[in-house]
């Protein structure tokens, strides 16, 4: 029981609190993995393995130990897991991100939007369009929310702190490496296929919670589950796609196209249909509450797993 409650205490701290401007824990492991980056980096796919190997190392060593010390003392253990479940959650700045986004868009601000996509993915944003910014937003919402909420939890009932930790901060060194760049196309493989391998079933709970839940944002169930499982393999992502795909259908716009990230274009496929509109402004805002929904339904979710593997386990 320690482990669920801590989970809803740890949602609720993010909630509440968010991420702290200086000193947070992840930010804390990006520093160190830059660090190691720095003496290991090779044009190879075994110098890569080997960076991912040992900047995980001490997590998954404290993560076990924390949970070893703390799992026979049930207060203890319930402050544990909520601490590592609020250091690894992002869904309160997830969620206002897309906000503030959803903002500039319908004042028509387009260089404080384009200001502002940094702070929720890595495309270039000169020159883009309302449309597209729009589309980046809430591609990176979508995605982001398997990332950096649904992701933890799931792990947190599956594995406990130590889960939470090392998706974490698998999830943080793929955001690091994981492109697909003449520094990081064989350096960062070991990270990207990692990250994707802890993402596949979270990402798909991702995509099946969000089509559930998209009444709650004036959404459509049906359109959402309809092209979730029509789209989701016309991203490139194995994981990405069946959430995009997912709020592309419950909100009714569409997404996919031309992503440009400093000299690489990607293009890809459409999710949603050819005669949807991109999304704007007010899309984008409906995008971001459909973050804080399916981040309380999973929450909700993990906490009755959670419970419930407690009591078979007795």
């Amino acid at each position: 029981m320690s482990r669920a409650l801590g989970l809803v205490l740890g949602v609720a701290a993010d909630a509440v609190v968010g991420d702290p401007r200086r000193g947070h824990p992840v930010a804390i492991f990006g520093s160190w993995a830059a660090a190691v980056e720095r003496r290991l980096h090779a044009d190879a796919r075994t110098a890569g393995a080997a960076f991912t190997a040992v900047t995980l190392a001490p997590v998954l060593v404290g993560g076990v130990a924390i949970e070893r010390l703390t799992r026979r003392h049930g207060f203890a253990h319930t402050l544990a897991t909520a601490a590592v479940t609020w250091a690894c959650l992002g869904a309160r700045s997830l969620a206002h991100e897309g906000h503030v986004m959803a903002d500039r868009l319908v004042a028509g601000d387009l260089d404080a939007a384009r200001e502002q996509l940094p702070h929720l993915c890595g495309r270039s944003p000169e020159g883009l369009a309302a449309d597209e910014l729009g589309r980046a937003t809430v591609e990176s919402l979508a995605e982001n929310t398997n990332d950096a909420v649904v992701s933890t939890l799931a792990w947190g009932v599956v594995a406990g702190i130590p889960g939470m930790a090392i998706h974490r901060a698998v999830n943080t060194l793929d955001a690091m490496v994981g492109y697909r760049n003449d520094r990081y196309a064989r350096f960062g493989t070991a990270s990207a296929r990692f990250d994707d391998v802890l993402g596949w079933l979270p990402a798909r709970l991702t995509g099946a919670v969000a089509c559930a839940v998209a009444p709650l944002v004036g959404g459509d169930r049906r359109r959402a589950v309809t092209t979730m499982l029509r789209d989701a393999a016309d991203h490139p992502s194995p994981n990405g796609g069946w959430c995009e795909a997912a709020w592309a259908g419950a909100l009714g716009i569409r997404l996919g196209g031309a992503n440009t990230y400093g000299s690489r274009i990607e293009v890809r496929g459409t999710l949603g249909d050819t005669d949807w509109p991109r999304p704007d402004g007010p899309a984008v805002r409906r995008a971001a509450s459909l973050v804080t929904a399916v981040s309380v339904a999973t929450t909700v979710l993990a906490a009755a797993s959670a419970t419930l593997t407690t009591r078979r386990s007795r």
